[in-house]
């Protein structure tokens, strides 16, 4: 028959750590402990597989399951000698939830179970204190009602709160026995009028209305949210974990705490914890009364008065460190522990490992490893790469006060102050007064570049993780709040309003890009410190990787800012990019709007020099490293003027009448510009648009060769190519202007041909491409959009409700989708190195700054990843935990 109960306690335990699938983390730590010899209360775990049972079938259980419960009940009734619902000598239990992953309050807990009008007597006799009998069954009523009976806990709170009002009383501590008599009256008539019926007192049907309810409470909804933002499946369930109850509200030789064995904020190797004496765990917790320091330094780094533990207890203080010992060098991490002290004798109730900010969880995993607990390798796995976020930018002080005008989503990291602009150019006015101004948009185009470059953070009504605004933001390492569908900006782009507040140009608003909140004025904020630790973990992690870790970058400060971050070249460096500049913007247009070869090539000639310039400060900064340059690909109508200003600038500096210019925009106009006139067919149909840009890129790599004597190696890349013939096309002009180029510097460069797989066509027929592309950037943002059929600038509409209802596990412009996006990435690397063995492969999409995404991009072997500046080291963190998991298989 399957085994639903493990036991534990009493000098052994049924399970181990390693079966923490089945029966929990509390489950299989509490197990451990055990086996480990130290003083754990007895008890049983029922095992997750009972929580899959239950609600395949009903929320019915497995056949046999009652009777496996009371043989463990006696068990533990054997080893405590007591008896469940017996009056004189009564075994009182908890019953707790404990899912494989840690998921702290989120599912529920009954105490003191077990208790009734009878047992609360022979309670009271074997303690010898009737008070603390009757405060712990009111505590059970409380406790019960809420969780298993679905009572509003607020009530019990307004009767208690009443009753000590109208005594004067202060604390719950000032109760006698007779004043929580009087008030367990007062809660059983709240549960009678309230229900219809009387507060349970038969024990084994309160047992199972906690078990039901602990099982219950794994489809909750602040479960399913927490597991939602944790990436927690939720066919996973939670365990139940029945034990012997130990009480720290016996007096003051009894006490209840939780400790961290070092810092959970900083990391720093000392203990960390609070107790409080003379009470029960969730007082700790509750904030219903001010817990004391667990230790003498603990208490003056406070500058709290209170003793500690170590000057209260010093004997089971003494015990208690040496547990803390016992259990980090036997996990080899940093421990969340709670204990109770119950009339001078030390039980633990749990152990887990703690959870840390990104600051501690490097310090720890760096210590643990110079301390010869954990593998350097085992370092590197230890430290969530999303995490590092935290460390590479500014954060709010926690302790600042803060007046929340609206939230979005936290679109890109790092916190921000400045006063409230409405548009580019105003942004960048004030930024060149020296003047600090957060960007508030309804979303963004590519011509707010400059502003916001200039702006210190972005915030825009409309959009989502992957909109203009957050690819840009996240690029350029600038906090941003997106979709902050509250926001209501006037037509006059002088205000904005949000649930009746205005908020003007000139006010003060802070954004914290990491938790999408926007507040009103200032919010002090924190510089980021990059420590000795980083640098060491960085380097056992570049240890560890395969892939190269490349960025996204096509200004000089982008460059440096990656190279400074580590990255190994440039993966993509957007032209487009660079054309939005004021002193160039009005060239572009003349170009696109050039009404032949003629005036186009005019246009271009003005161009040429920028962006020679351009590419020569590029190939500078990375010194030799290898850079990816894709070619022009921008939707023709994010370059067409749109106002009369802007036409009769174009006019004037072209010498074309403005009407014949609004009649060729009016030709230019796409009914869909995505999909439309960019990209290689920009550059098929007008040719000597590419061929300037790779004549600006070829040139500059000559010079900068010729100056430093590093070998340049450009990449230059044609997107949107859905066919061999494209890239054959415009690869047979691409040679014959290098040829031009060489034979005019007197120099021979090695330069690369290579295509961006965006379109699902070009990943199916990669083997043809291949017989043209000397590599393949996957560019997966566009990829996602064609294969999905999505916009990522519109599907922040539903793109929350698939993932609230479970329709997508994540946003796949987030998180590269395996079956689809994914799937087609492996099938065009493998077709193309069937063609090319030695084609070079890497992504170059959003997604190569993602976790998740940059394993399977590890799984199908691509030789890099390309990313935001500010991303790079979380990618080269990924990349060595991708290429440590792999070799584990």
């Amino acid at each position: 028959m399957t085994q639903y109960i493990y036991n534990f306690g009493g000098g052994s335990a049924d399970g181990r750590t390693d079966m923490r699938n089945l029966l929990g983390g509390k489950g299989a730590n509490l197990a451990e402990m055990a086996s480990l010899g130290l003083p754990v209360p007895p008890g049983f775990t029922i095992t997750t597989e009972v929580c899959t049972a239950f609600y395949d079938n009903n929320r019915q259980y497995p056949e046999g399951l009652k009777d496996a419960v009371d043989k463990a009940l006696e068990r533990v009734e054997s080893i405590v000698e007591r008896k469940f619902g017996d009056a004189e000598k009564p075994l009182l239990v908890s019953v707790r939830s404990g899912a494989r992953a840690s998921m702290p309050g989120m599912m529920d807990t009954v105490l003191n179970l077990g208790l009734n009008k009878e047992t609360v007597k022979g309670l009271a006799a074997l303690a010898g204190d009737e008070r603390f009998a009757y405060d712990s069954y009111r505590r059970f009523i409380q406790m019960y009602s809420n969780v298993v009976l679905q009572m509003d806990h607020h009530s019990f709170e307004e009767i208690l709160d009443t009753y000590k009002d109208d005594r004067d009383y202060v604390l719950d501590t000032d109760l006698t026995a007779a004043d929580w008599q009087a008030v367990i009256v007062k809660y059983e008539a709240a549960v009678q009028a309230e229900l219809g019926k009387p507060f349970p007192q038969d024990v084994h049907e309160q047992l199972w209305g906690a078990i039901d309810a602990v099982f219950g409470s794994w489809m909750n909804d602040r479960s399913k949210t927490y597991r939602r933002l944790n990436a927690i499946p939720e066919d996973w369930g939670t365990a139940v974990n029945v034990q012997a109850m130990v009480f720290g509200n016996m007096g003051d030789t009894s006490a209840t705490g939780v400790a961290f064995t070092r810092d959970p904020s900083t990391g720093e190797n000392h203990y960390y914890g609070e107790f409080l004496v003379n009470a029960q765990g969730e007082d700790v917790v509750a904030g219903i009364r001010t817990p004391q320091n667990l230790t003498i330094a603990g208490r003056q780094r406070q500058g709290n008065e209170d003793p500690s533990l170590e000057e209260v207890m010093p004997e089971t203080f003494k015990e208690l460190t040496a547990i803390f010992q016992t259990l980090e060098n036997h996990y080899r991490d940093m421990q969340d522990i709670e204990f109770t002290i119950q009339e001078g004798k030390l039980w633990m109730l749990q152990t887990r490992n703690g959870k840390r900010t990104a600051k501690a969880a490097l310090k720890i995993a760096v210590d643990l490893a110079e301390e010869g607990k954990i593998s350097e390798e085992e370092a590197v796995l230890r430290v969530n790469p999303a995490a590092l976020d935290q460390l590479l930018h500014p954060s709010l002080d926690p302790k600042a006060t803060r007046d929340l005008l609206t939230k979005g989503l936290p679109a890109s990291p790092g916190a921000a102050s400045g006063k409230v602009v409405f548009t580019a150019d105003e942004a960048e006015r004030l930024a060149n007064d020296g003047q600090k101004v957060i960007l508030v948009r309804t979303e963004t185009s590519p011509e707010d570049i400059h502003g916001m470059h200039a702006a210190v953070g972005i915030v825009t009504a409309r959009g989502g993780m992957t909109s203009h605004a957050a690819v840009v933001a996240r690029g350029m390492g600038r906090p941003c709040v997106c979709g902050a569908a509250e926001v209501r900006i006037d037509k006059a782009g002088t205000a904005f309003t949000v649930s009746g507040r205005t908020v003007s140009a000139g006010d003060q608003i802070t954004l914290d890009g990491a938790t999408g909140e926007v507040f009103f004025g200032a919010v002090k904020t924190i510089e980021p410190e990059l420590s000795g630790d980083f640098a060491k973990l960085m380097v056992w992690a570049d240890k560890a990787r395969r892939m190269k870790v490349r960025a996204n970058a096509e200004t000089p400060l982008d460059a440096k800012t990656a190279r400074g971050f580590g990255a190994e070249g440039i993966g993509l460096c957007r032209t487009e990019h660079m054309f939005f500049d004021a002193e160039r913007i009005t060239v572009v247009r003349q170009m696109i709007l050039a009404r032949d070869a003629t005036e186009r090539k005019a246009a271009l000639d003005k161009l040429l020099p920028f962006q020679r310039d351009d590419f020569r400060e590029l190939f500078t900064v990375m010194r030799g490293l290898p850079v990816t340059v894709r070619l022009l690909d921008p939707p023709l109508h994010e370059f067409l003027p749109h106002t009369d200003k802007e036409i009769e600038e174009v006019a004037q500096g072209s010498g074309i009448a403005v009407d014949q210019l609004k009649a060729r925009a009016k030709d230019l106009a796409e009914q869909n510009p995505m999909l439309g006139h960019r990209g290689c067919r920009l550059g098929v149909t007008f040719p000597e648009i590419y061929e300037m840009q790779v004549r600006a890129i070829l040139e500059a790599a000559c010079e900068v060769a010729a100056e430093t004597g590093d070998a340049v190696v450009p990449e230059i890349m044609v997107p949107l190519v859905s066919m061999k013939k494209e890239l054959a096309f415009l690869k047979s002009r691409i040679d014959a202007v290098a040829t031009e180029v060489f034979a005019d510097k007197g120099r021979i460069l090695d330069y690369l041909v290579g295509t961006m797989v965006e379109l699902p066509r070009a990943a199916l027929i990669a083997d043809e491409i291949a017989e043209e592309a000397a590599f393949f950037s996957f560019g997966t943002n566009d990829l996602t959009q064609t294969t999905y059929g999505l916009s990522r600038d519109d599907s922040g509409a539903f793109m929350p409700f698939y993932i609230r209802e479970g329709l997508v596990e994540t946003d796949p412009f987030v998180s590269l989708d395996p079956k689809g996006v994914g799937a087609l990435v492996e099938i065009g690397a493998e077709r193309g190195r069937q063609t090319r063995a030695d084609i070079k492969l890497g992504i170059c999409g959003e997604h190569g700054g993602d976790p998740a995404s940059i394993s399977i991009c590890e799984r199908i072997g691509l030789d890099y990843v390309s990313c935001s500046p500010y991303r790079v080291p979380i990618a080269r963190l990924a990349a060595a935990q991708a290429s440590l998991s792999g070799d584990d298989d």
